[in-house]
């Protein structure tokens, strides 16, 4: 499942950053729903929120260390729910990855290595709530799940933890 949704999350993301880019940047937003959605272009340095504007290389190394994380994580998964969540925050973290290490103003030959902004594009109830995509979208689903799965007690290698001790049979 972690392999099904992952590259899924990756894929809807570089998609639909290519097309938003080839068609709305350095113009209007694209209102869809007044007041509630619309599309609008901006390149973001910082992270979630616009959260250390600036720090962009710090963010380049802390998605490269989820991704790390979460693969190695991977050998030890044996629960659908944990690969459901780990799907989402890879494919994610990948998303915003690849534009931290390939556009502007990083990439290759370029003097501002990983340091590259990422493309942001979905603004909901505008001017009041900060402008996302979907690897944002699959780290912030994927971060809900996580937190939801731990105080439930589900664990990575399929078992739970009810927060009960077990008693042996001599009582």
């Amino acid at each position: 499942m972690l392999a099904t949704i992952a590259p899924i999350v990756y894929l809807l993301d570089l998609v639909t950053k290519t097309v938003v880019l080839k068609t709305l940047e350095g113009r209007d937003p694209l209102v869809l729903v007044p007041d509630l959605l619309q599309f609008r272009v901006i390149f973001n340095s910082g992270a979630a929120f616009s959260i250390g504007t600036g720090m962009t290389i710090v963010f380049t190394f802390v998605a490269a260390g989820v991704v790390i994380a979460i693969l190695r994580t991977a050998r030890h998964l044996r629960s659908l729910p944990w690969a459901v969540t780990l799907g989402l925050l890879l494919g994610g973290a990948l998303g915003n990855l690849t534009d931290r290490v390939f556009r502007w103003p990083s990439g290759f030959g370029r003097e501002a290595p990983f340091q590259g902004y990422v493309v942001d594009f979905i603004e909901t109830f505008p001017g009041h709530f900060p402008v996302w995509n979907i690897a944002d979208a699959g780290i912030v689903c994927g971060g809900i799940l996580a937190v939801f799965l731990a105080w439930r007690g589900y664990q990575i290698d399929g078992t739970r933890d009810t927060g009960q001790k077990e008693q042996n049979d001599n009582g």
